[in-house]
């Protein structure tokens, strides 16, 4: 195995979905082994120390819930349950005997390899790619740089290429103010002038698509006069 690739552990019996999340998972640079019982998945968690754990439910001799239990007891590796059970009751069961993670079948793959990366980084497994980090995450907000994807609280959002920018710019400095003027260079170029108008346009559609409450922001607050800054508790 390739010195410092994360390990991903995928408990799937259906032998088409695991072939396919493992092509997900190796084309992302993980090392993927796989287990479609219960029986298999001890064996294989004992022999390979997961970084990460993919969960099916639905196991032919076991419930995954078990398996919850179990692997929370031996080691702090998170674990994504990945089922196709969709009810609310089934989701917070999970959560609560020790789930990080909860995804439903069918997914989209760029979701799906986001919430992965986000996982492994925020128990820091994975480090920055080039010295920038690919994936930045403030509260339920997940944006990835490579897929050009934002979550918030597990589900996508749609932004326009400049307001991708924006969040990406603010969600970088989060904690910090940014002037009109530094975002407008960042975002727009060094040529983009001193009109903020276009700015404000963009960033009231992102607080609109982010913000439950505009009067009462959980994201981004303005500095009258002076920028915005990513709100970080």
């Amino acid at each position: 195995m390739e010195a410092n690739k994360p390990t991903i552990l995928v408990i799937e019996d259906e032998i088409g979905i695991q072939n396919f999340v493992s092509h997900i998972l190796n084309s992302n640079g993980y090392h993927v082994v796989c287990a479609a019982t219960g029986k298999e998945a001890r064996i294989a968690y004992l022999s390979s120390c997961p970084d990460l754990i993919l969960l099916d439910l639905g196991l032919p001799d076991l419930d995954g819930m078990v398996l919850i239990h179990e692997f929370k007891g031996w080691s702090p590796a998170p674990i994504i349950v990945v089922s196709a059970r969709e009810s609310e009751a089934e989701k917070v069961a999970a959560l609560n005997a020790g789930a990080d993670d909860y995804i439903c079948k069918p997914f989209g793959i760029s979701e799906f390899a986001a919430r992965v990366h986000a996982t492994l980084r925020s128990r820091g497994v994975l480090s920055p790619k080039g010295g920038e980090e690919q994936i930045m995450q403030t509260k339920d907000l997940v944006l990835d740089l490579d897929s050009y994807m934002v979550l918030k609280d597990g589900k996508e959002i749609h932004f326009t290429q400049k307001e991708f920018k924006c969040l990406a710019l603010l969600m970088k400095n989060a904690g910090k103010v940014l002037t009109y003027d530094f975002i407008l260079r960042n975002v727009w170029g060094p040529y983009s002038g001193t009109d903020n108008q276009i700015l404000r346009v963009h960033m009231a559609n992102i607080r609109k698509k982010l913000e439950e409450d505009p009067v009462k922001p959980k994201y981004i607050y303005t500095e009258l006069g002076i920028g915005y800054r990513m709100l970080t508790d």
